[in-house]
């Protein structure tokens, strides 16, 4: 099933599997998010939860026993319910399951809530822990914009002049090894080269928005102020960037393997929630 969502200027579509956005058109009916090739990436806009990255060994422990997570999470691969709709805004949830508490022994909803503002689509996360005790989580985005033309033709703009250093991954792991991302006239060049070990990881930025260039003219804003840190990526000749706002990331070679522990991790009291929220703008 889909739901689609509109104003004056913007549609968006939104599959339930996942509540995921798989589609942000303007009124001239140009696409803005990637349609999911498979040859290069089959999704599109997958929330990440509860987990950002990948786990040592795909593996943690709450209270010393072991489950397992793969990468970013199950979220993304659970079909949510659509609990409220109007003409430009729709809100899904994700409620914990036998299934979910076999993989994550915490009682849960998580609510995607889309909002079409002007030329902006708004899209809020609302973690809801229904349960008794403290739950350990992290949450992230990872929308691909479409990039119709070449990719060489796109920069992006960072909102404030500051060092961006970025860490590597290592076998999925953030590794040790950083590198800071060139800039030629304040500007980052796109180029398939900066991804060839696979995405770039900045756990803080100053920066809380992020502009893709098109031949030097704005194109798309993505603004993410609930978000410290921001993941970036691709894959060689595919013709899209994910832009990533995250609470949380991979682990490190060292870490223990407690949830609780676990660097980035946000921790929610029982009965509480956390809600944060970015914005794609069309330029």
């Amino acid at each position: 099933m889909t739901t689609t969502i509109s104003n004056s200027i913007l549609k968006a579509s939104i599959k339930h599997a996942g509540a995921e956005l798989f589609s942000l058109k303007d009124n001239l009916n140009n696409e803005y998010i990637w349609q999911g090739n498979p040859d290069f990436w089959g999704k599109h806009s997958p929330v990440l939860f509860p987990i950002v990255g990948t786990l040592k060994n795909n593996t943690y422990k709450i209270n010393e026993k072991e489950y397992h997570l793969p990468r970013h999470g199950f979220a993304r691969d659970l079909e949510f319910s659509l609990i409220e709709k109007t003409e430009s805004k729709a809100v899904f949830s994700l409620k914990s399951s036998e299934e979910t508490l076999q993989k994550y022994p915490f009682d849960f909803e998580l609510q995607l809530i889309y909002t079409l503002n002007e030329s902006s689509l708004v899209l809020e996360y609302n973690v809801i822990n229904s349960g008794k005790e403290k739950m350990p989580f992290s949450i992230g985005a990872h929308p691909a914009i479409a990039l119709p033309n070449h990719f060489e033709d796109y920069a992006f703009e960072f909102e404030k002049e500051e060092n961006l250093k970025y860490y590597l991954l290592e076998n999925d792991l953030i590794s040790s090894q950083t590198k800071v991302l060139e800039k030629k006239n304040d500007l980052v060049p796109l180029n398939y080269e900066l991804f060839k070990n696979d995405a770039l990881i900045f756990k803080k930025l100053e920066s809380k928005s992020l502009t893709i260039l098109n031949n030097s003219k704005p194109y798309v804003k993505v603004s993410y102020n609930d978000f410290p840190s921001l993941g970036i990526w691709t894959k060689k000749n595919a013709p899209f960037v994910c832009i990533e706002p995250w609470l949380g990331y991979s682990d490190t070679d060292e870490n223990t393997g407690d949830l609780y522990e676990k660097e980035g991790i946000l921790v929610l009291d029982e009965n509480k929630n956390f809600s944060a929220k970015f914005s794609i703008t069309i330029l």
